[in-house]
């Protein structure tokens, strides 16, 4: 296995989108997710990323396959939701850029790639001016039924990359859990690093 990682925009971030919903949905059904995942959802999702402008796809390819993928695009184009907590503190969204999605196949973990996906994307932010940098990760409790023995979660990686929680900057973003009937609403937290 020869891992290459790189940065996709305009044609090469559009013929990629399919290789994203899958893995999305492969991944994230996944704890802490555990998303049950839907095509249709994921079309209109990622029609709605690639459209921004300065949008970037970072991708792990094992040969021509694509093994992994990370997302960013600056926060003016994202969802009202995802960027009224900010201007609510203060914090310029016309200098943030948010970090969508991080998911990679379970054989290419530990080899580094997640580092690569952070590195590609603040590249990407400060090209396009951006003076932040944050993304969002679901709360889940501690005693959820679904939650794996010995689960490690990824704040020290992310504190590592200078990334630390804001407290009390929380989101709401809903879709359907593996098992349930509909959609519920799960609290995200914001994690930000400024440079």
């Amino acid at each position: 296995m020869s891992l290459v990682v790189r940065a996709l925009t305009g044609a090469e971030l559009a013929a990629a989108l399919p290789d994203l919903a899958a893995l999305r949905i492969r991944v994230f059904a996944e704890w802490p997710y555990l998303y049950d995942g839907d095509a249709a959802y994921e079309a209109d999702y990622l029609k709605e990323f690639a459209a921004a402008p300065d949008a970037v796809l970072v991708a792990a390819f094992d040969g021509a396959r694509v093994v992994g993928a990370a997302t960013a695009a600056p926060m003016v184009h994202q969802k009202t939701g995802f960027r009224d907590p900010f201007a609510a503190r203060g914090i310029d969204v016309a200098r943030l850029f948010y970090f969508g999605e991080s998911v990679l196949l379970p054989d290419y973990r530990g080899r580094g790639v997640g580092h690569a996906f952070f590195d590609h994307r603040e590249a990407h932010a400060v090209a396009c001016g951006a003076k932040a940098a944050c993304f969002a990760a679901v709360i889940r409790p501690d005693h959820h039924p679904a939650r794996p023995a010995g689960h490690v979660a990824h704040d020290a990686f992310w504190a590592k990359r200078g990334y630390a929680p804001v407290q009390g900057l929380i989101t709401q973003l809903g879709w359907k859990d593996h098992g349930d009937v509909g959609e519920t609403l799960k609290p995200m937290q914001y994690w930000l690093r400024q440079w």
